[in-house]
């Protein structure tokens, strides 16, 4: 349970004042639902107000705080005409202008013969000094909090920067005094302060250094979010390693006939992972293993070698992979040469209904079956099978920690080998994998050719629709990849649908089209037709990113490639370049560009090594972004910026192991402190594996 001293901070932040339900659900898209998401709000700028002149001293285009007399009222001639305020102080006139201004609100903030402090950027109009929508009005006795740095909070739409700050304030009011969790003699050789100063100081930045993720305040705050992640991580590999595994040892007899299927040799780094694997399921302990693999570098015949050891062994294997489309491309993978071993393979997801998905459970319950393939339907509590030796899970990321334990409680002892074409800098492995150990593919299979890869200005549009012309002209097929579904209103992004009824218009009826938004048949329907060459090009949004293998798709063009990440553009381009064709990646780009964009495109045009890729992103873009948005499996890092706290994340992880050797059940005081610290950043799941205390 968590503890109550927290119970404030994970109310509703509806709670707070002034934020109504429609306000709610801005304020939960900016920052969460909650009022400790505020909390982890910080400020990404500040305003200094305490330039404090005569009006008549005041610089035009700065911003400056002025005490002034209000003088008069002056309501506009027309409609479109401003709202005046005449106010003076000794040294001259000073007027507030104010748009669509309502009179009597003006009078009741600005009443005649009163003084006030007003704050906001000067200008001159006609030569004399104005103010066009204060930022303050106030009386003279709040002169001294109006005249100071002001933190600005980043927003979104639907709110402005006086609500987010009001908001923001009202959250860290609710902010308790915390039991302290960090070792006093690491708190003092740092000097950092407590949590709760540490908080407050972060939101009251008084200089751009504390902004910086280097200030004090800010490395406390992502320490205490290192060490949480840290020390779940290890409280869970702590219960892996209790937790009995059981020996899987095959003869080999079925994965030798795997083998003489494959149009191919296994590369170096596919037998060495083999090895790995199948030397862990056959110890007495239970596998908990990652297998990066860049885009193409044969994850899934790796995975069902050790699959088919376990049916060897006599046991049930599974395949669990995130999307309907990406489970029946591992099927078309693993069937024939399982079926070349003599082994029937199921496919179950979550369009199997009545008689037909009955049937199925009753073989896999009954182990008629020894190998299934599904979507995240395996883990629905009625699924069961009759002894699961290994479960394989694709694109972890996607799926939360507690999905891949309700697949490991399938069985005892199951083996988990977790995949990923997402290649993980090694900071990010800490974090994120740190209960696993790993495997690595780094060869690209025989044959895969390389991707000719180029930047081109969305001015030229036309010259590429041309060349995807003559492309498909030569029989190539074509994939064209848009950001968005629809056209929103914050965005220029030319949307998929759009696009696919401009190329329809040009090249007929061969062009597909598929979306998040399209029901699960209709997308298949389309992914279909463009595998079996009935479609020569497909327009789709990022859906096609993992997993859709078409051989003779030689052309990827992506629009908008700077509003993707690395990954992803890399993701992206290895869809092509799976056949014998050379094959091109063109990122269309909307000019001018950012520094970062650029950067990102030129590392994708010099290199398609995963792994460098990988650690690029995540130094131009931080962690959090760096596998798309927040993702169930990943910690998302809130307050700690991996590429910057990097020498922090390896302290917390000798932390987190000398915090377990010495304090084992986190009994002691500062033990019950730091199981406060878990449930502040919401890592419950790992307090349950502790006994109370």
């Amino acid at each position: 349970m968590r503890p109550d001293i927290l119970n404030p901070l994970f109310a509703d932040v509806e709670t707070l004042p002034g934020v109504g339900p429609r306000l709610a659900k801005a304020f939960e898209r900016l920052a969460g639902p909650r009022v400790v998401d505020l909390c982890w709000h910080l400020p990404s700028g500040i305003i200094d107000r305490g330039y404090t002149p005569k009006v008549m001293e005041a610089e035009p285009g700065r911003v400056a705080t002025v005490t002034v007399e209000v003088g008069a009222h002056e309501p506009p001639r027309s409609p479109r005409a401003p709202y005046r305020v005449r106010c003076f102080d000794d040294s001259g006139a000073l007027d507030l202008v104010f748009f669509h201004a309502k009179g009597p609100y003006l009078q009741k903030i600005l009443p005649v013969g009163e003084m006030r402090v007003v704050s906001g950027k000067v200008e001159h109009y006609h030569g004399l000094p104005q103010m066009t929508h204060p930022d303050h009005v106030a009386p003279p006795e709040e002169r001294q909090s109006v005249a100071g740095v002001e933190p600005v909070y980043p927003l979104t739409a639907g709110l402005t920067p006086k609500m987010v700050a009001k908001a923001v304030r009202a959250a860290l009011s609710r902010a308790p005094d915390l039991p302290e969790w960090q070792d006093a003699a690491y708190l003092c050789q740092q000097g950092w302060q407590a949590w709760r100063e540490s908080l407050l100081a972060a939101h009251k930045p008084q200089s751009e250094q504390e902004l910086l993720a280097s200030a004090p305040p800010r490395q406390r705050l992502a320490y205490d979010e290192l060490l949480s992640s840290q020390l779940a991580l290890a409280l869970v590999r702590r219960q892996q390693v209790r937790l009995k595994g059981r020996a899987i040892q095959g003869d080999g007899h079925l994965r030798e006939k795997a083998l003489a299927a494959l149009p191919f040799e296994l590369t170096g780094s596919q037998r060495h992972a083999v090895a790995e694997i199948l030397g862990e399921m056959g110890s007495a302990n239970r596998m908990l293993r990652l297998l990066q693999g860049d885009v193409g570098s044969g994850k899934t015949v790796v995975a069902l070698l050790a699959m088919l050891t376990a049916v060897e062994a006599g046991f049930q294997a599974a395949l669990m992979a995130p999307t309907e489309i990406l489970a029946r491309q591992h099927f078309a993978t693993i069937q024939p040469l399982a079926e070349s071993a003599g082994v029937e393979v199921l496919l179950l997801t979550g369009r199997d209904k009545g008689k037909a998905r009955a049937r199925a459970l009753e073989r896999i319950a009954g182990g008629e079956v020894a190998l299934v393939v599904g979507t995240h339907a395996l883990f629905q509590e009625d699924v069961s099978f009759r002894d699961l030796g290994i479960a394989v899970i694709d694109e972890q990321h996607r799926f939360g920690v507690h999905q891949r334990m309700s697949l490991q409680s399938k069985g005892r002892g199951v083996d988990v080998l977790v995949m990923t074409a997402t290649p993980i800098p090694r900071t990010l492995m800490l974090t994120s994998y740190g209960d696993m150990e790993t495997s690595r593919l780094t060869e690209k299979p025989a044959g895969r050719q390389p991707v000719d890869t180029r930047a081109v200005s969305l001015d030229r549009l036309n010259e590429v629709v041309e060349g995807v012309g003559r492309a498909i002209a030569r029989g190539q097929q074509v994939f064209w990849v848009c950001p968005l579904v629809a056209e929103s209103e914050t965005s220029e992004v030319a949307a998929a649908e759009e696009r696919y009824a401009a190329l329809k218009l040009r090249f007929g009826e061969r062009v597909a089209l598929v979306h998040g938004k399209m029901k699960a048949a209709e997308k298949d329907r389309a992914m279909a037709a463009f595998r079996d060459g009935e479609a020569d090009l497909l327009v789709a949004t990022t859906v096609i990113e993992v997993g859709v293998d078409v051989p003779a798709a030689t052309v990827m063009v992506i629009e908008h490639a700077e509003r993707f990440g690395l990954a992803q553009l890399h993701q992206l381009r290895g869809r092509i370049g799976r056949g014998s064709e050379r094959s091109s990646c063109i990122l269309l780009y909307q000019g001018p560009l950012g520094e970062t964009a650029k950067s990102r495109l030129n590392v994708l045009r010099e290199t398609d090594d995963g792994f460098r890729i990988a650690e690029e992103d995540l130094r131009l873009r931080g962690a959090g972004e760096l596998l798309g948005t927040r993702q169930s499996g990943f910690p998302d890092s809130r307050l700690a910026d991996l590429a910057e706290h990097e020498d922090l994340l390896a302290a917390a992880r000798d932390d987190a192991r000398l915090i377990l050797e010495r304090d084992p059940e986190l009994s002691t005081p500062r033990g019950q402190a730091l199981r406060v610290l878990l449930y502040l950043f919401e890592r419950d799941a790992a307090v349950r594996y502790l006994r109370s205390g």
